[in-house]
């Protein structure tokens, strides 16, 4: 009998060819054993060469691929694909255009052997910023054919530390004790246990747009018992790509709207308050970074306090 996978990578993809090759060869060089891991790539109805990047990489991984038809934004569903259909004990997401260092997989799976409790990891990732600034700046420092030394160039240095550095300098690597920990669980490179993932039911498949399903998913993660907590050496570089943090933001405003109506508590209200545009000082605004801080500030309840609560007054009244 086969021993169980250590991890099963899920890349969700679209329109992506040449990024998703740059992950996919990332993932050959991993120090994990490659009989202990699997890649699954789930194309959101790709028209570009997406299908044939696969194949060129189906003999040198342990790959396999799933086809969705084109049917809008369905980035929720893909990754549900890979969370049902993953035979690891631990799923790691990857963006397509992730850098993954030859060390990434390894320090993803030996934070949840070694942790009794279940756990929520944040890999670092280089160069990732809101809005792609300097993203041909970033491109020319990267060496595609070397994500380890590219890496070992970056560290240390301001210009490409991870965007979410401010709120780790603050809250530490482990900040499973915020009220919201949950809000930096960024889906780019992270990590849950598979069993965990699928009972709290993966993804919200209501989510038709980008941003805010990776938060609801880490909300439910948390509520679950999961710890979240950084990994440094679980890092990746965020190869640059065209985006806008306005149009962003415009999107993923909808989706908090959604979770707001969802959930129903003060803290998850708060992600409406977020900017919709893209102010040049962000004093005054509710924003991930300072989301916890807010939360004392105003004395927010948890959001299972506030919810035992509500059921409670609502059984009174009953």
């Amino acid at each position: 009998m086969s021993r169980p996978l250590k991890c099963s990578v899920i890349i969700p993809t679209y329109n992506r060819a040449l990024l998703l090759s740059h992950t996919l060869e990332s993932l050959t060089r991993q120090s994990l054993p490659g009989d202990e891991f699997e890649v699954l790539v789930i194309d959101d109805g790709s028209s570009d060469e997406t299908s044939l990047v696969v194949e060129d990489f189906s003999t040198r991984l342990n790959l396999r691929y799933f086809f969705q038809e084109d049917e809008g934004w369905r980035l929720a569903r893909a990754r549900n694909t890979g969370i049902a259909n993953a035979a690891g004990n631990v799923c790691v997401f990857l963006d397509s255009g992730l850098l993954a260092h030859s060390g990434c997989l390894a320090a993803h799976v030996s934070s949840h052997e070694q942790s009794p409790v279940p756990l929520a990891i944040c890999g670092y990732v280089y160069g990732f910023s809101v809005d792609n600034q300097d993203a041909d700046v970033i491109a020319k420092a990267i060496d595609y054919s070397d994500p380890d030394g590219s890496i070992d160039r970056m560290t240390g240095n301001p210009e490409w530390q991870d965007i979410r550095e401010g709120f780790y300098d603050i809250y530490t690597e482990e900040f499973h004790d915020l009220p919201a920990p949950w809000i930096i669980f960024w889906t780019c490179d992270v990590s849950a246990p598979t069993a965990l993932a699928r009972s709290v039911g993966g993804f919200d498949e209501a989510f038709l747009s980008w941003g805010g399903e990776d938060l609801d998913f880490g909300y439910r993660l948390f509520n679950a018992g999961a710890k979240f907590i950084l990994n440094r050496q679980a890092s990746a570089i965020h190869c640059p790509h065209p985006k806008s943090f306005a149009a962003n933001n415009k999107s993923a405003m909808v989706n908090y709207r959604h979770m707001a109506e969802k959930y129903g508590t003060p803290i998850i209200r708060l992600l409406t308050e977020f900017p919709e545009d893209a102010p040049e000082d962000f004093t005054g605004y509710v924003t991930p970074w300072n989301l916890n801080q807010v939360i004392r500030e105003r004395g927010l309840p948890s959001c299972a306090e506030y919810l035992a609560n509500r059921g409670h007054v609502q059984g009174r009244r009953a």
